[in-house]
């Protein structure tokens, strides 16, 4: 598959960039993506909700009245989740929502994903992405260019650069990445996804292996 290459000004510039069928061409596996997408916004949990358990709770443990022969239920304290400011029946505990995928499977996710992105021609090639100084409109106008600016966009570039970070980090609808850190979820979630021409070999060499 070949795509051109653009400008951040919007403008095409004559080159071509090839992209690697075995990635952006392949018959997408929907359950590979379920997992994926499950493992990310589970490893992203917190797990740290928590209720007082009966034993927990802050109170006198003598009892309310009589065992038999009041007509009502058997209370032990005040401390009985019967009560008000009780403890919990089967509250949440801490815990670890996280869980592990084999490496092959979370390849073939994101392959997955990049190949639907292809087909629905939402990806575009740019041949390199320089902002001197942090500025919010600066990236503003770079998603005017291609009409991105009122829909969720993904910028992939091969290093970290911290002007185009600090320049897109007000705006909700646009993230920015590197090519190795990218994942499903995100290229799911975005409707535009902006790759630049140097990230294809860092994604070629991840997702080849």
């Amino acid at each position: 598959m070949e795509l051109s290459i653009y400008s951040i000004e919007g403008k095409e510039t004559g080159k071509k960039a090839r992209l690697n069928d075995a990635i952006f061409s392949i018959e997408p596996n929907d359950h590979a993506i379920y997992l994926d997408v499950k493992q990310h916004l589970a490893n992203g949990r917190q797990g740290t909700h928590k209720s007082k358990q009966r034993n927990e709770v802050h109170g006198s443990t003598r009892k309310l009245h009589k065992q038999k022969g009041t007509g009502g239920s058997r209370k032990g304290s005040i401390k009985n989740p019967l009560y008000r400011g009780g403890g919990r029946v089967f509250g949440p505990e801490p815990r670890d929502y996280s869980f592990k995928l084999n490496k092959k499977l979370k390849q073939l996710a994101r392959k997955s994903a990049l190949s639907y992105k292809a087909k629905e021609g939402a990806i575009t090639i740019l041949d390199s992405f320089k902002i001197d100084t942090p500025k919010t409109k600066s990236f503003e106008s770079f998603l005017k260019n291609f009409e991105a600016n009122t829909t969720k966009s993904l910028l992939v570039l091969p290093d970290r650069n911290l002007e185009v970070y600090l320049s897109s980090r007000n705006i909700a609808s646009a993230n920015v990445i590197t090519a190795s850190e990218l994942n499903t979820y995100e290229v799911l979630d975005a409707n535009k996804l902006f790759i630049l021409e140097e990230s294809l070999t860092t994604i070629d060499n991840l997702l080849s292996k």
